[in-house]
């Protein structure tokens, strides 16, 4: 019987991983959600909470995924206390995804926004140059720094992490080292996902040096299928035209890095 992507799965979390004192990563198995394509979301039903939009996570494990989450609001928090044995609910996987270019690449995440970096590193090709630069607050928000070297252990590549306050990596901001490689390296692509003002000012820099770029926006959803429109930056429903979008598309769009919409649908600037 084929699946209805549509009505929520129940699934089991098997495995919970600590990767810093707010992120963890909840492991399940499952038929369609380990083969789907980077930038590709599900809506995750936590019983008795809410349901929220999530990146899927890969797996070390064949015919597993996961859900990389940091606690922050009731729904995320709610989906963090999830223990090995508990169970919630899964449809999708919706949006489009990232276009995969060859040669040299620039992938930016910051924070839960490596979710997606990681499942684009399982499809670029062994010829392929990977720059990785992952942005954290501090040195125990950093985490994935070692899977990415994992998954890039057959590429040219190198893996770079910047901290706010210096105390791992590189000192600033990560969108600092963005304008440096980007201004001193010619990149075939760059992909970024992460806060908004981030991805904006990646988008821009890559912009301006004619660079492709792609970004994977993240906004209120609470339907997946376009249909309530919270998820709305300007004409564009993020759930349905998205997650990804390209930096063309974007240098046209007012809201993008300026505004958001709070869970009662109204605009407030960033």
């Amino acid at each position: 019987m084929q699946r209805n992507h549509n009505h929520p799965t129940i699934v089991t979390i098997e495995k919970v991983i600590d990767e810093t004192p707010t992120v963890r990563t909840l492991v399940f198995s499952d038929d369609v959600m380990p083969n789907v394509l980077p930038g590709q979301f599900a809506m995750v039903w936590i019983p008795g909470v809410n349901e929220l939009p999530m990146s899927i996570m890969i797996s070390k494990e064949s015919g597993k995924a996961a859900f990389t989450v940091r606690k922050h609001g009731p729904s995320s928090t709610g989906l963090f206390n999830v223990p090995v044995g508990g169970q919630i609910g899964i449809r999708g996987p919706y949006g489009n995804s990232f276009d995969i270019k060859e040669g040299k690449l620039l992938l930016v995440g910051g924070g839960t926004g490596l979710v997606p970096m990681m499942r684009l590193l399982t499809f670029v090709k062994p010829t392929d140059d990977i720059t990785v630069l992952m942005g954290a607050k501090s040195k125990d928000e950093v985490f994935f720094e070692d899977l990415s070297n994992e998954l890039l252990k057959n590429n040219p590549h190198q893996v770079i992490v910047s901290t706010d306050d210096g105390s791992y990596g590189e000192k600033g901001f990560v969108t600092d080292l963005v304008e440096k490689l980007v201004n001193d390296t010619h990149y075939d692509a760059v992909y970024v996902c992460g806060p908004e003002i981030m991805m904006y000012k990646t988008v821009q820099f890559a912009n301006s040096r004619k660079i492709f770029v792609q970004a994977s926006l993240e906004r209120m959803m609470k339907c997946g299928v376009g249909i309530c429109g919270s998820c709305c930056v300007g004409e564009d429903l993020v759930c349905k035209d998205g997650t990804v979008f390209d930096g063309e598309h974007l240098s046209k769009n007012s809201e993008f890095g300026h505004l958001h919409r709070n869970k009662a649908g109204i605009l407030e600037n960033y």
